[in-house]
């Protein structure tokens, strides 16, 4: 992709993404995020959601990016969204790096309470069944990374009923 420092360790399921970063997510509680980055393109501002979303708590950033139909990747203050995303020469439209987004802008400030994995179970067939969201508690709202079917997607709203929530401890 082009991200300087971001090198993703995909994960599938949730017992394995519970075991790779459960703790260090759980201590994220208490901090405030002070800001974030999404990926968009310069040409016309789109946000390109198969790139990492990167939140900053207080100087710790988590990155988070799914891929494929299951795959979840967090990474640790390793992505420099101060370089030039580079390669796209040959593509018609150029990403970098943008602190705008007005999903994310009003949880900027806000003091977290704690974070979920969310495990999408839904009634019926599903062939999305399985996938894991990151779900970030603030007080009265809750802000969700899930996986997009092969992207991210950003949900601010009340988590659909299908998914099966697991509290995290440190």
């Amino acid at each position: 992709m082009g991200i300087s420092g971001f090198e993703p360790s995909f994960l599938v399921g949730i017992e394995a993404v519970r075991q790779a970063h459960g703790s260090r997510l759980a201590a994220l509680a208490d901090r405030r995020l002070t800001g974030f980055a999404v990926v968009r393109f310069a040409e016309d501002g789109e946000w390109f959601a198969d790139c990492p979303v990167v939140l900053d708590f207080d100087g710790l950033r988590v990155e988070v990016c799914h891929s494929k139909l299951d795959e979840l990747s967090i990474g640790w203050s390793t992505i420099d969204t101060g370089a030039t995303i580079a390669g796209w020469e040959w593509y018609e439209r150029s990403p970098e790096w943008s602190r705008d987004d007005e999903r994310l802008e009003p949880f900027v400030g806000r003091q977290l309470r704690e974070v979920q994995l969310l495990e999408w179970r839904p009634p019926g067939p599903d062939m999305a069944a399985g996938t894991v969201a990151v779900e970030f508690v603030f007080d009265g709202d809750c802000l969700r990374i899930s996986n997009g079917l092969d992207e991210n997607h950003i949900e601010i709203d009340a988590a659909h009923p299908g998914y099966l929530r697991h509290r995290l401890s440190h």
